[in-house]
Formats: C-alpha cells, sequence, structure tokens
C-alpha cells in the first residue's frame, strides 16, 4: 500500500509538471501543451504542424447529425474526463487524435512506449486503479470495427465506464454519453479523405469551435434540461481556443482578442448552465463575430506557431537523425 501511494504522488508530480500549456511557453520550455505528452525525441513539427484528417461520415438525418455533433465536440473537451486528466489538459483527443489513434501519444509515468497508456492508472482512477504499470497500445477508432473489441449496442456503457471509472468523470449527461457512442460509430475507413494528414491552422480550430457552439444551440432549442449538455458544448469550444490561444503567444494583440472571446463564451457557458433563455441569441452572436476573430487569426498565422518554420525555431529540440 505505502508503495502505491508513493507511486501515485510521484506520478502525481509528473502531471502537474505538465500542466498550464500558457505558463509553460511563457518561459520557452515547452511552447505546446501537448508536447508534454509526445516522446522527447519526437520532431514537434512533424506531430503539431499537421494532424491527421478525420474519417467521419455525419449522417443525413438530423437528428442523428446532431447527436454525433454533440459526442465530437465532447471528445475534444478536457472538462467530460475531469480529475487528473482534465487539470494535465487531456482530452478523448489527446489518444485518439481527429477520432484515429496517436502512435506520438507517450504521458510521463501513464505510457509505456509511443502509442501507448495505462487506463487503469491510480493517478487517474480511484476506482479502477490497480497500482501495476500495465500500458497498452491505443487502438485507432478509425480503424476496421473488428479490431475494437467492443460491439456497437455497448458503447454506450463501455464510454461511460471510461468517463465515470477510469478517469474519475462526472456522469455524462444522456445526450453525451449517446452522442460519444454515435460518433465513434461515425467514424470508420470508409469515410477517411485521400490524404492522411493536412495542416493544423487556426481556421480549422475555429471551425470545431463553431460546430461546437452550434451543438449547444442545438441541444438548447431541444430543450435540455439545465443546460448541462450545451455547458458541456461550450466547454468544447472554449478548448479550441485555448488550443488557438498557445501559438499566438507571442503577439498580445491576437491573444487578447482570443481571451476576450473566451470571456464571452464563458459567460453564455454560465447562461446556458443557468438556463436562461437569452443564451441560445448570444451563441449565434458569438458564431458571428468569430469569422473577423478567424480572419485576423489568419493574417497573423504567419508569425504564429502554426507556422512550422517558426514552431521549429520555438521548439529548440533536437530532432531525431535523419536516416537515408
Amino acid at each position: 500500500m505505502d508503495r502505491r501511494r508513493r507511486r501515485t504522488r510521484a506520478l502525481a508530480g509528473v502531471a502537474l509538471a505538465a500542466l498550464g500549456g500558457l505558463a509553460l511557453a511563457a518561459d520557452g520550455r515547452l511552447p505546446l501543451q501537448a508536447m508534454s505528452w509526445i516522446p522527447r525525441d519526437a520532431d514537434p513539427v512533424r506531430v503539431f504542424a499537421t494532424q491527421p484528417t478525420e474519417c467521419l461520415r455525419v449522417p443525413a438525418d438530423p437528428a442523428a447529425a446532431r447527436s454525433v455533433e454533440i459526442g465530437r465536440a465532447a471528445f475534444r473537451t478536457p472538462v467530460l474526463l475531469g480529475g487528473q486528466a482534465a487539470r494535465a489538459g487531456l482530452s478523448c483527443e489527446s489518444c485518439h487524435r481527429s477520432g484515429r489513434g496517436n502512435p506520438d501519444f507517450q504521458f510521463p509515468g501513464a505510457s509505456g512506449g509511443p502509442g501507448t497508456a495505462d487506463v487503469t492508472l491510480s493517478l487517474f482512477s480511484s476506482r479502477r486503479g490497480n497500482g501495476v504499470h500495465d500500458p497498452r497500445p491505443i487502438p485507432d477508432l478509425s480503424g476496421p470495427r473488428e479490431r475494437l473489441n467492443v460491439a456497437s449496442a455497448d458503447l454506450p456503457q463501455f464510454i461511460r465506464g471510461l468517463v465515470v471509472e477510469e478517469f474519475d468523470g462526472r456522469e455524462p449527461p444522456p445526450a453525451v454519453l449517446a452522442g460519444l457512442a454515435d460518433y465513434v460509430r461515425a467514424l470508420g475507413p470508409a469515410a477517411c479523405p485521400a490524404f492522411a494528414r493536412e495542416r493544423t491552422s487556426p481556421r480549422r480550430l475555429l471551425d470545431d469551435a463553431r460546430r461546437a457552439v452550434r451543438a449547444a444551440e442545438a441541444s438548447l432549442a431541444a430543450g435540455d434540461p439545465d443546460g448541462p449538455t450545451a455547458a458541456l458544448m461550450i466547454a468544447a469550444a472554449r478548448a479550441r481556443l485555448f488550443l488557438i490561444d498557445e501559438r499566438y503567444v507571442a503577439q498580445p494583440a491576437e491573444v487578447a482578442r482570443l481571451r476576450a472571446a473566451d470571456a464571452r463564451l464563458a459567460g453564455l457557458q454560465a447562461a446556458a448552465r443557468d438556463g436562461r433563455p437569452d443564451a441560445a441569441r448570444g451563441l449565434a452572436r458569438w458564431r458571428a463575430a468569430s469569422r473577423d476573430l478567424e480572419a485576423m487569426l489568419v493574417l497573423r498565422q504567419p508569425a504564429s506557431l502554426f507556422d512550422p518554420d517558426v514552431l521549429k525555431t520555438a521548439t529548440n529540440r533536437r530532432l531525431p537523425p535523419k536516416t537515408s
């Protein structure tokens, strides 16, 4: 028992060292929060200047599409997982980038080799933590269905176990749990684009934020009781703003614009949670205003960490040797 407690305390220290992307970026050590969970010899430009394309087929039925969008947004926010994982900035997408896998994921104390994770780690789970370091390969959620070893009908209960028991997260609202299952079901190799990767950009991340906000609006329009689903969708949008923010840390004007946009979302999140009738109108206005924000961010993108050359200079890390 003492050994297990010592291990948990040590891992907690590792997690705390991985927190706060903006604080880390400020002193130049780790410009991007997610650099905390990639191998030290990984090329940050290769990992973060591009991202996997998403193998998602959104259903034609409006209600089914709305559920998939709710799941897609929840998949991308650390708030869903809660506990130590959320404090470290981890979301479902941290291990499953764009709904795929992540061969570069290597969280200190929670991974073995790259692309593995121990989801029964005592640091993350007070319920399923087994005190044994047993990382497993991270599955590709967009791969063949049979490789997931989970029947489609069992996905809601399986995902609930991951969130509530393996990561000590709060009980997800029913619409979120159903949406997560529907999102995973909508992923698959048949929906993969021709290109496996695409450039990471502020436009792409802001589009994700707008999709999450639209999901919040749809949830409110459907009569979401007390607004818990809508509030989580707004949290997902704010998480996307953070990923943009940390790449403009050397541009105070853009950071100020991003944080003003985030502050407006924070107010709307509280309004949605409280069931205020003006929340939906405010969200629609935020989406419209985000187009001007996007234009300014794209204009300044060449000087941001979205630019591969700027990112390479900022990371200042020794890259793995090239092989002929």
